[in-house]
């Protein structure tokens, strides 16, 4: 792909933005073009129209979203689907109308039925009922790969869709009311440690099943899928390995260095019992993750305790 083709980050102020800003940087790509929302606001379509009317853009990332973890999603289920279903169609739309030809739709593994065989392939979507504590922001990313898919049947269009597993690293979100369970636990087990808590409340029963992905190598893979030409199809991004919400919190206090107890709360939901993602297709092509989890968990926390003055503040207004 060539190094100054003008690539619009869409959401580069993200945890997954961020990571494709850094990623692209590193290896060259020198024509990035970056808007933040107040510069542009993705859910009004006349702004996005003119914004790509006037930017002579050649290649979308849309890795801009509304996100967020259980409570999040089970709280705020209207707010999930309409921003995210605006978003896509007012880029996807936009992007066909001004010829794009090249865009990377990002979803999530949470597409998925509920109770899915494991792992998880990519032709499994839509075979059975979704998780309903998220099926708003899950039937939202769906229509925006179908949308992707759509537009390449009908006009020719090269726009592909990675389905990333649970995703964590720099730029997270650690709000403990909106955020995913592996910055929830990191905050968590922080804050225990400096107060010398006794016990670490985990949501659940520790035994659901999670793979985890660093946001780095979702970005390595997109740009290694950029440089391929891929220009159609759903890709799982994932690991190829999962472990218990248990162990996940054990090897998180021990990073942080919390000694007291973990109890777990039954009585909160647990979501999918297991979400493992099949990622052949892009072993096949010979792309795989690097970053192990302990070694991401370490870099995540370095970034969260940078960070985290800031982030108290903010939690107590």
């Amino acid at each position: 792909m060539d190094k100054h083709a003008r690539i619009y980050v869409a959401g580069h102020r993200g945890m997954v933005g961020s990571a494709l800003v850094r990623e692209l940087e590193a290896y060259g790509y020198c024509n990035l073009v970056m808007c933040t929302h107040d510069e542009l606001d993705l859910t009004d379509q006349h702004a996005v129209n003119r914004f790509f009317d006037d930017t002579r853009i050649e290649v979308v990332l849309l890795a801009a979203a509304r996100v967020g973890g259980i409570l999040a999603n089970a709280s705020k289920p209207a707010s999930f689907i309409y921003e995210n279903l605006a978003i896509e169609t007012n880029v996807i739309h936009a992007a066909y109308r001004a010829k794009v030809d090249r865009l990377v739709f990002f979803g999530s593994s949470c597409i998925y039925p509920k109770l899915c065989p494991q792992p998880i392939r990519e032709e499994y979507l839509l075979s059975a009922p979704l998780e309903p504590s998220n099926d708003a922001y899950a039937i939202a990313k769906i229509a925006g790969l179908k949308m992707c898919d759509a537009y390449n049947r009908q006009y020719g269009t090269h726009y592909v869709s990675l389905m990333p597993t649970n995703l964590y690293g720099p730029n997270d979100n650690y709000d403990p009311q909106g955020s995913h369970v592996l910055p929830a636990l990191i905050r968590k087990a922080h804050e225990a440690k400096l107060a010398h808590a006794p016990a670490l409340t985990v949501w659940g029963t520790g035994t659901p099943r999670r793979e985890f992905l660093h946001v780095d190598d979702l970005a390595a893979a997109t740009r290694f899928l950029l440089e391929c030409e891929v220009g159609e199809g759903i890709y799982n991004v994932g690991v190829g390995e999962d472990l218990s919400i248990r162990e996940l919190a054990d090897c998180v206090a021990h990073i942080v260095g919390y000694e007291g107890d973990l109890v777990f709360d039954a009585s909160k939901p647990d979501g999918t019992p297991q979400k493992l993602l099949d990622v052949s297709r892009l072993t096949e092509m010979g792309w795989c993750a690097r970053i192990g989890l302990k070694e991401g968990i370490a870099r995540t926390y370095g970034d969260f305790t940078s960070r985290y003055r800031t982030l108290e503040a903010a939690s107590n207004g």
